[in-house]
């Protein structure tokens, strides 16, 4: 830490690693090269992301100026940042794709849709009745940031468009 606490407060940064030999160590070393405190880290080995990534939690002690440059010292290696402080997702959708899923490579199509609208796959379920030969269903909730769900709807809708697959969007609010 820097000889000032000024500021001085917990974050906690959630991560997405590949899953090979000192990708833990080289997500952790721009926290102690920014300064950083590490105060815990939740490494969820036995379970993976919608993209085949481990999830990591971890939580620190910086200042707001030394928490953006760990963040962006993350990003800059390469490092996949899903949550970073304040960052938080606020805001989440269900949508349903049909279609030939299996055909057109979900797993392409799940991270292309977090990469391209920067939200999360928080869940997701697939219905295959008929194998990778037919089609299928897949039920997906989206964790975006407040005020994004409008944008994500439209990446949603192009990304389907591409893969010839039909999209049920979430019912819009009731409220008058």
């Amino acid at each position: 830490m820097s000889d000032s606490t000024d500021g001085v407060r917990a974050y906690t940064v959630r991560l997405e690693l590949v899953d090979r030999p000192g990708e833990l160590l080289r997500a952790l070393e721009p926290i102690a090269n920014q300064g950083g405190n590490l105060l815990s880290i939740f490494h969820e080995r036995g379970n993976l992301t919608p993209r085949g990534h481990i999830p990591v939690e971890v939580d620190l002690e910086a200042n707001t100026e030394q928490f953006d440059e760990i963040v962006s010292a993350l990003r800059e290696e390469g490092i996949n940042v899903i949550q970073a402080g304040a960052e938080r997702y606020s805001e989440e959708i269900v949508i349903i794709l049909v279609g030939h899923l299996v055909d057109t490579d979900l797993s392409h199509t799940l991270s292309r849709l977090q990469e391209e609208t920067g939200s999360t796959v928080r869940d997701f379920s697939l219905s295959a009745p008929e194998g990778d030969s037919g089609e299928s269903s897949a039920r997906l909730r989206l964790a975006t940031q407040s005020g994004q769900v409008e944008d994500v709807l439209g990446t949603v809708r192009d990304v389907a468009g591409e893969k010839d697959l039909r999209v049920v969007e979430p019912l819009a609010g009731g409220e008058a």
